[in-house]
């Protein structure tokens, strides 16, 4: 329940043109967010944790089609503080139990005698949101944003860890942009991607230098310099048919809100949302912390949105098999499909994920059988879609079933009538409001007929695990097909496993369909891209990645040519999950991380990407003193009681990972 408190008596405060000194605190006072408004009438904010400024004076503001609100304006009322509080669980996300405290004020700007919009802040202990809210303009009571002027100023000497937008329209078959690029790791400001600035979330390091002089009992009489590290993640929540998603871009150390490009989507559709008046725009999401943890373990994507609707049934996740990820195409037949669910069926796995060709591979009429024989196995089936009537040009089937409502809700009747569970739909590659609107429009009717769904080639989900309670996952990561089609992606494997579970899988479910026990990406396991990372790297990335339905990439062959201790692990590894602690790491070099399975159970994983071992006192507080535990570490599984102090000295080798549980 949202329980409400004000603060400082009157409900609303009139104010004069200035409201410097107005701001909004966490509960615990340690961050906050300070509003201006500049002789020009420019609303503007920082953000600072422990009086240390993380985001410096940074412009607010829009420009709409009923009005220029970025300058010129004045205060017309700032509101009391006003303290709220949720509880609410997800079976879905990265832990099941949420809750927060935060403070919120409303702050309303006007331009000369009309009301042009409020910006609320709500701020908890680490984690700033913040939303316009768009008066109507005489009898005009709908109008277009035109760009939003909401910006993002770093402290100088900031580095970045940022994932380039992909231009749009290029790729295979003019798919993009579907967040598949590269990260930067410690990068300078001032770069813009490929011109096309960053996608969200968007990580930044920030240092604070401070000089403290001498004091009169110092007999050197000299200057002590204290240099400390701060973390800071920007995002966006609550996307949904009413907006388009959001971009960064970047001129110098000024990272600013844009909007999507207007050839994306095959030009379809407008880059700049249409609203009702009034109406809100989606929140805006600033994560700060002294270590990575408050970054990882965030749940301000969820906290300020709500579901949607019911859900229409209990949805059921799980493991599943997946052919394509080493077979490739020509996998999509029926008997290697068949030969995947009898794999599956001896994982113990819920699902097999049967990929794109299926329409004209295996067909509609084998496919019934398919699935039917797959449920004599117990094991359920996801079914491959392309997204795409007519703004890309892949090639793959089953094509024009999902863009428009009378053909999507025929071929969900087919598929409910079948008993398939699950879709995954590819190649959405653009951040537009009609995209937004087709990817809330596929999960309300997928509802309707019990299905699940995860979308590949695709943005970023923004809140979504709250909001539509079938959906499952996004891929928007540069993910598992990459290591099948390029030597290099393997080469770094371990490196960008090391920044998903403290930014991109920090703010939603990722479809990455890896933890592959394959030597090659191939049938044969002989030849094909080679993986350099270890098997207990695998096993590891199974508990760094999360979503609850997860596509890996262990193939039947594992049976006989991966070692026992890993199908074993692979058997038994849990998708959903209880709670979950950050323990250490740095993008580009290492990760830690410990998850608690629904069944209670704790799991420590991490991987080092280092050229070197590393050396690692691993934290298993998490476990009971005198407990005994398993190591998966070296290519081998022991057997460790934990001692009183619950550390464990380790040496995690270079390209691999460790486990324990």
């Amino acid at each position: 329940m949202k329980k409400l408190k004000l603060f400082l008596g009157a409900a609303l405060v009139s104010m004069s043109l200035s409201v410097f000194g107005q701001s909004v605190t966490s509960p615990n006072g340690r961050l906050s967010v300070n509003i201006f408004l500049t002789e020009d009438g420019v609303p503007m904010y920082n953000v600072e944790y422990d009086d240390v400024t993380l985001v410096s004076k940074s412009a607010l503001g829009l420009n709409t089609s009923v009005g220029d609100f970025s300058k010129g304006l004045s205060t017309d009322k700032v509101s009391d503080v006003v303290s709220v509080s949720d509880s609410y669980t997800l079976a879905n996300s990265k832990k099941k139990n949420f809750s927060f405290t935060a403070n919120e004020r409303t702050f309303s700007f006007s331009k000369g005698k009309d009301k042009a919009f409020d910006v609320t802040f709500h701020v908890d202990d680490n984690n700033v949101a913040f939303r316009y809210y768009v008066k109507p303009q005489g009898d005009r009571l709908s109008c277009i944003v035109n760009s939003e002027l909401t910006s993002y100023v770093m402290p100088n000497g900031t580095t970045t860890f940022l994932c380039p937008q992909m231009v749009p329209q290029t790729g295979f078959a003019r798919t993009t942009p579907s967040y598949e690029t590269f990260y930067e790791y410690d990068a300078e400001m001032g770069k813009n991607g490929n011109g096309h600035g960053f996608t969200f979330p968007a990580l930044f390091k920030v240092k604070s230098v401070s000089r403290h002089l001498p004091t009169k009992s110092d007999k050197r009489r000299t200057s002590k310099v204290t240099e400390k590290t701060y973390w800071v993640m920007l995002c966006e929540t609550g996307v949904d048919g009413n907006y388009c998603a959001s971009r960064l871009m970047c001129d110098g150390n000024r990272y600013t809100v844009a909007y999507p490009e207007d050839t994306e989507f095959g030009g379809v559709g407008t880059s700049s949302p249409a609203i009702m008046l009034p109406g809100y725009t989606p929140w805006r999401t600033i994560t700060v912390g002294e270590t990575l943890a408050p970054i990882s373990e965030t749940s301000i994507m969820w906290d300020m949105v709500k579901p949607k609707y019911e859900a229409s049934q209990k949805y059921k996740y799980g493991r599943a098999t997946w052919s394509w990820i080493i077979r490739m195409d020509a996998s999509c037949n029926y008997n290697e499909q068949k030969e995947y669910i009898d794999f599956a069926a001896t994982m113990g796995y819920e699902y097999v994920l049967i990929d794109a060709l299926w329409d004209t591979q295996i067909g509609y009429d084998k496919m019934e059988q398919l699935v039917a024989y797959a449920k004599s196995k117990n094991v359920d089936v996801y079914l491959w879609y392309n997204s795409n009537g007519y703004w890309n040009d892949a090639p793959q089937g089953p094509r024009g079933k999902m863009h428009r409502l009378l053909e999507r809700r025929q071929e969900m009747a087919w598929l409910k009538k079948v008993g398939v569970k699950g879709l995954k739909i590819d190649f959405i590659g653009s951040d537009k409001q009609v995209t937004m609107q087709m990817y809330e429009d596929i999960l309300v009717d997928a509802n309707d007929f019990g299905l699940e769904i995860i979308y590949h080639g695709c943005t970023l989900p923004r809140g979504w695990e709250r909001m539509y309670p079938n959906f499952i996952s996004c891929e928007a990561v540069r993910a598992s097909e990459n290591l099948s089609f390029g030597q290099h992606d393997n080469d770094i494997e371990a490196l960008a496993a090391t920044i998903h579970p403290v930014l991109r899988n920090a703010v939603g479910n990722m479809d990455f369909g890896g933890s592959a026990l394959n030597k090659y990406y191939s049938k044969d396991n002989k030849h094909g891209k080679k993986r350099i990372t270890s098997d207990v790297y695998a096993l590891a990335t199974a508990i760094l990645f999360q979503t609850p339905v997860q596509n890996f990439a262990v193939a039947p062959n594992n049976l006989q040519d991966a070692p026992d201790w890993a199908i074993d692990f692979m058997k038994r590894v849990p998708t959903t999950w209880n709670d979950m602690r950050f323990i250490d790491g740095y993008p580009g070099k290492f990760v830690l991380l410990s998850r608690q399975s629904t069944d209670g159970k704790w799991y420590l994983a991490g991987v080092n990407a280092m050229a070197e071992p590393m050396k690692a006192t691993l934290d298993l507080s998490m476990f009971d003193a005198g407990q005994t535990v398993r190591l998966y570490l070296n290519g081998k599984v022991t057997e460790v009681k934990v001692n009183k102090k619950k550390t464990l000295p380790v040496v995690i080798p270079s390209n691999g990972g460790v486990v324990v549980m």
